[in-house]
């Protein structure tokens, strides 16, 4: 759909990606066609640099219509997957709220056009995904960062692969924000978070699962520290 486009990569959500490996996205996702950005949509004004860019990368294209005579304007497609928070940043781009927004996926339900500047209009549309997520491993890290909806996941076991997937990132962030010593088994670990908060059910067993929804929230909303989970593929 997209191979014959100009594609701007805004990568959302920077500030919440380890800032070495999110450098390597932009490396990677940059070409002769293409570009990168790295931004915080909820940051004010952050996303003014994507309309000259824009404008710069389709400079050909508006070029050939000024000479006829014929003024233009670059319109874009906002896309990707639910939650990453496409509507944010187009109400950042408008300096307005212009559409609705919301800490979970399925917000928008429509397709709505938003003028940004003279020469730039851009589409809101809804979270795209594939139809079946055939790849476990990509279902989960979605299922993370709030990309399906969390009625569609055990928590519970779901936190139990995150903490798994964070061990191999850096086994020190469950010590320093839980103050736990990781015994490298995900649901001792997960028993011992639940401890340490004082999330204990009658009989003092520990509260698992109040325990999960906790921590995967502190994920989602940058408490356990910049994490970046995915390296990008091999060019080669």
């Amino acid at each position: 759909m997209f191979a014959q486009k100009k594609i701007i990569y805004a990568l959302n959500k920077a500030d919440l990606g380890s800032v070495s490996l999110v450098d390597v996205w932009v490396r990677y996702l940059t070409d002769s066609k293409n570009a990168a950005v790295v931004l915080d949509s909820t940051a004010s004004k952050s996303a003014n640099l994507i309309p000259p860019l824009a404008k710069k990368m389709c400079a050909e294209k508006l070029d050939r219509f000024m000479a006829r005579g014929i003024k233009t304007s670059v319109r874009a497609l906002v896309a990707g997957v639910p939650n990453c928070g496409k509507s944010t940043l187009i109400n950042n781009l408008a300096n307005k709220a212009k559409t609705v927004t919301g800490n979970k996926p399925g917000v928008t339900k429509g397709m709505q056009w938003v003028k940004v500047t003279e020469y730039f209009e851009v589409l809101d549309s809804p979270g795209t995904l594939y139809p079946k997520l055939i790849d476990e491993n990509t279902a989960r890290r979605l299922a993370y960062i709030g990309s399906i909806k969390d009625e569609v996941f055990d928590k519970t076991e779901l936190s139990l692969f995150l903490i798994e997937d964070l061990l191999k990132v850096n086994p020190q962030i469950l010590s320093e924000r839980f103050k736990i010593v990781s015994t490298g088994k995900a649901h001792e670990d997960l028993e011992n978070m639940a401890l340490s908060r004082g999330y204990i059910l009658k009989g003092g067993a520990p509260d698992t699962d109040r325990m999960a929804a906790a921590f995967i929230d502190d994920f989602r909303k940058g408490r356990l520290g910049r994490i970046t989970l995915d390296m990008p593929p091999d060019k080669n």
